[in-house]
């Protein structure tokens, strides 16, 4: 009898300990590594010489990263360090973006760079309509679970969240599930983020600004204005306006 109480007692310790040590972040900083696959895409490309050649020259990944500050409802997503790699690569659309986003209103600010000219574009938080899987895996150290959505009406996205991180953000404007996004591909477009680590630091709620300087402008409006630029590009168009729009 005497046994079996040390043993109940062991196991509920065990148990309480594990509890204690479970960590549930509701402020803290992210880094995510964006990663393009530019060989995947170019092998839709019909001229095949120039494939070939950009094969040559260019390395198969353009990776960068960007850091999200967090704390309660409130998240900034903007480029973090710098990754010399990408010194001799021509520069991806959504490089320099900034996305401050208010989870609580849903409302969303970000400033995009179109043709090295800022635009601020403040709307509502895109309403995505998450499926939520069983499959789950671990990123930077967080167990996350898998959800599939389409945005702008036929692209396939998927993404994993973890609920240890409470506010439900994630990279880009990406939100709207049961906690944090910390891994998101876009299968068509050769896409990815990553978190690589997740910082528990103590973030000011005054340095979660949205950001200020750049043309306003209305999301529909931008997509007006980058189709009406880019209506001589074929299909090149489309891959561009996705990564400015996301």
């Amino acid at each position: 009898m005497k046994s079996v109480i040390i043993i109940t007692a062991l196991f509920f310790s065990g148990f309480l300990s594990k509890a204690q040590n479970a960590i549930f972040l509701t402020q803290g900083r992210i880094e995510y590594e964006k990663k393009i696959n530019l060989y995947a895409a170019l092998d839709d490309d019909e001229d095949a010489a120039w494939r070939d050649l950009m094969k040559k020259t260019t390395p198969q990944f353009k990776i960068t990263y960007f850091d999200l500050t967090f704390n309660g409802d409130k998240t900034l997503y903007q480029p973090g360090r710098e990754n010399t790699d990408n010194n001799r690569m021509w520069q991806s659309p959504a490089e320099d973006n900034i996305i401050f986003t208010d989870l609580q209103s849903h409302l969303s600010t970000s400033r995009k760079n179109v043709y090295e000219q800022g635009f601020l574009i403040s709307d509502t938080a895109r309403k995505i309509n998450w499926k939520i899987t069983d499959e789950t895996r671990t990123i930077a150290g967080f167990e996350c679970r898998r959800a599939n959505a389409l945005i702008m009406d036929s692209i396939y996205i998927v993404a994993f969240y973890t609920e240890s991180i409470i506010p439900g953000g994630g990279p880009e404007s990406f939100t709207g599930l049961p906690g944090m996004i910390l891994g998101l591909a876009i299968p068509h477009e050769h896409i990815t983020w990553f978190a690589t680590k997740v910082y528990n630091e103590q973030i000011p709620e005054a340095s979660l600004k949205a950001p200020a300087k750049g043309k306003k402008i209305s999301n529909t409006a931008l997509l007006t204005t980058l189709q009406d630029r880019m209506k001589d590009w074929g299909k090149w168009a489309r891959r561009y306006i996705i990564q400015i729009m996301i």
